[in-house]
């Protein structure tokens, strides 16, 4: 990786700052620059390395391949030994009879062997397109969530769709190449073999070939990075405006987002019309020298056989070999113009597998059967970039089988300490302890199956209700699962869908309210059987006769299991065992309902002025507030 690419991955990442004194790139330039900006010479090498599970398969296209090649040397020289009556093996066949027979058979092997050469590469390229789209995606969900907060779906989807199917021209073209090479030096051995003179005629053209392609190279590069880049750039705005369609819709940026779009669609326009000119530029030139060389043939060789210095065989036969001798020359330039794409795709996949996974496992790491569901916090401090802090030497003990409830104003820390418990982060300083078990010590997998989660906008897949419900436990039986369902609430609902529990849930569920889905995500939780349970804002975006349900439904969820809720609606968590009030990443407060508004701190501040009647309120309470 390069050594900008390096620097933004690190302020990207949110990792380690920048070296003292190291250049940062400039804020205008974007990821996809970085993303692609050099030709790197190791995507090659990293790419074979994909390729070892088949080496066998590409052995055996490359050996289909030269069989190919020969027969395609040996086409003219059947026909230069027949029109010069030199095949006389046999008495009742005459040269020319013989030559037909010899030029069928190796017809039969040219089709024979080109076949399954094309089958073979075909089949090797599909399996590592496989592969590979698999590595990126198993990547992917391992990946730093701050990398995926910050990344556009439609610029991955870019890399993980058309990066990698461009990927594929690198297979073709590589084995490809491998056989025009090989027919190419075949070609200039015969030539030179058969008269020296027209040989060292066609051969003193390839320098002019050779000096236009090194400039020609620098350009092609460039031109084939950019196009992709823009490629992605495009295809990230599609699924961004797609995604929020109803912004977009509801606040009339139809006109303003479609000139944006336009503005990066005909960018990529320019981009990929200049890099498939300069990509043709090499055809009309070898073209050009193609018919160079067959005018040079026609003349000299011409003059040669009136003079009887060269047969009437060996002029066809040069003549057809000097067309076949750049036809490999335009098919290497092809196959470098593939090569070039592919490597600019290559570069870009790479990167994206190159992306540290943030949180791993230690080596020593252990399995943790059921835990009690308790959680500690011991001196946390943790920020998402380096020096910036937002939680500060947090001590917290959850006791389990408690309800324990995080309120505060947004950015004050809430779900931060949720993420930390489930390990999406680690903390700068201090542990925490799950189970009485420090997470760092534990295996991401087992960490899992203590937690399940409830978010304040319940994902759900497009499957069936049942899968989603099982989704955190595929084992568990039906029976199981509608017996979740019924125990939340959402059991009745469901049963009057067309399918029922195989009713097929749409892109994000919108075939179903959003309290129903909601349900879903508890029933979901509730079959996971997790001893911790963690609710962030799950019901914030519910109207108020769906929370009754949802509160019902939260009630039974919680029975004998540890939980913490994140809520800024604060009449839903009046019953947690503790409330703990966080104001700029510190808890100032903690007690349940009753002490913190006797307490009259910014607990019974925001509850009185957003979710209580006046008469909910002591006097003294009031009258402090209306003072202030």
């Amino acid at each position: 990786m390069s050594q900008k690419a390096l620097l933004w991955m690190n302020r990207y990442l949110d990792q380690d700052p920048l070296p003292p004194g190291a250049a940062a790139p400039p804020p205008e330039v974007s990821e996809e620059d970085m993303f692609g900006a050099g030709f790197n010479h190791e995507v090659a090498k990293r790419f074979l390395g994909f390729m070892k599970p088949y080496r066998r398969w590409v052995i055996i296209a490359i050996s289909a391949l030269m069989i190919f090649t020969l027969s395609q040397i040996l086409f003219p020289l059947i026909i230069q030994k027949a029109l010069d009556g030199q095949l006389t093996y046999f008495e009742n066949l005459d040269s020319l009879e013989l030559g037909v027979l010899l030029f069928a058979g190796v017809v039969v092997f040219n089709f024979t062997s080109h076949f399954f050469s094309e089958w073979m590469v075909s089949k090797v390229a599909q399996r590592l397109l496989f592969d590979m789209r698999r590595g990126m995606f198993e990547h992917l969900q391992r990946v730093s969530l701050s990398f995926m907060d910050k990344t556009e779906t439609g610029r991955l989807m870019s890399r993980l769709q058309g990066d990698v199917g461009a990927l594929q021209e690198f297979l073709e073209a590589l084995v490809y190449a491998i056989g025009d090479l090989v027919l190419l030096i075949g070609i200039i051995f015969v030539l030179l073999a058969m008269d020296l003179r027209l040989g060292a005629m066609t051969l003193a053209l390839m320098p002019v070939l050779m000096i236009i392609r090194v400039f020609w190279l620098p350009h092609a590069r460039k031109a084939f990075t950019r196009a992709r880049i823009t490629s992605a750039i495009v295809a990230g705005t599609m699924c961004e405006n797609i995604r929020g369609i109803r912004v977009v819709q509801g606040m009339t940026r139809e006109r303003v987002n479609r000139n944006l779009y336009e503005t990066k669609a005909n960018e990529h326009f320019r981009t990929t019309v200049k890099a498939a000119a300069i990509a043709q530029l090499m055809l009309p030139t070898v073209d050009t020298l193609t018919g160079l060389a067959l005018g040079i043939i026609a003349l000299v060789g011409g003059n040669l056989v009136l003079q009887g210095e060269l047969t009437p065989g060996v002029m066809v036969a040069y003549i057809l070999y000097v067309q076949r001798f750049f036809d490999p020359i335009r098919a290497l330039t092809l196959h470098y113009n593939a090569f070039l794409r592919a490597m600019a795709s290559g570069e870009r996949i790479f990167e994206v597998l190159d992306v540290p996974v943030g949180i791993k496992d230690k080596p020593d790491a252990k399995e943790i059967g059921r835990s009690d569901g308790s959680v500690r916090f011991e001196n946390v401090t943790f920020g998402y970039k380096p020096n910036y802090p937002v939680l500060h030497n947090i001590n917290l003990k959850i006791p389990a089988g408690q309800t324990i409830a995080l309120v505060g104003p947004t950015g004050c820390g809430k779900s931060s300490i949720a993420s930390l418990i489930h390990r999406f982060y680690d903390s700068y300083e201090g542990k925490v302890l799950v189970g009485g078990q420090d997470t760092r010590s534990l295996t991401q997998q087992s960490l899992s199956q203590q937690i399940a989660m409830v978010l304040q906008d319940p994902y759900l897949f497009s499957t069936t209700i049942l899968e989603n419900i099982r989704y955190n436990k595929s084992t568990a039986t039906n029976e199981e699962v509608i017996q979740a369902s019924r125990i939340v609430g959402a059991h009745e609902f469901i049963s009057r869908l067309p399918k029922g529990y195989e009713t097929m849930i749409e892109e994000r569920g919108s075939n179903l309210s959003l309290g129903q889905r909601q349900l879903i995500s508890f029933a979901r939780a509730l079959v996971a059987d997790s001893p911790l349970l963690i609710l962030d804002e799950a019901t914030a975006s519910i109207d108020s006769q769906s929370e009754k349900l949802l509160q019902e439904a939260l009630n039974r969820l919680l029975e004998n299991r540890t939980a913490v809720i994140i809520a800024h609606r604060l009449a839903t968590i009046r019953k947690a065992d503790k409330i703990i009030v966080l104001q700029d990443g510190r808890i100032i407060e903690s007690g349940n309902h009753h002490q913190l508004l006797e307490l009259g701190g910014l607990y019974a501040q925001l509850y009185s002025l957003n979710y209580a009647s006046f008469d909910d309120i002591p006097e003294e309470l009031i009258k402090k507030i209306v003072s202030e």
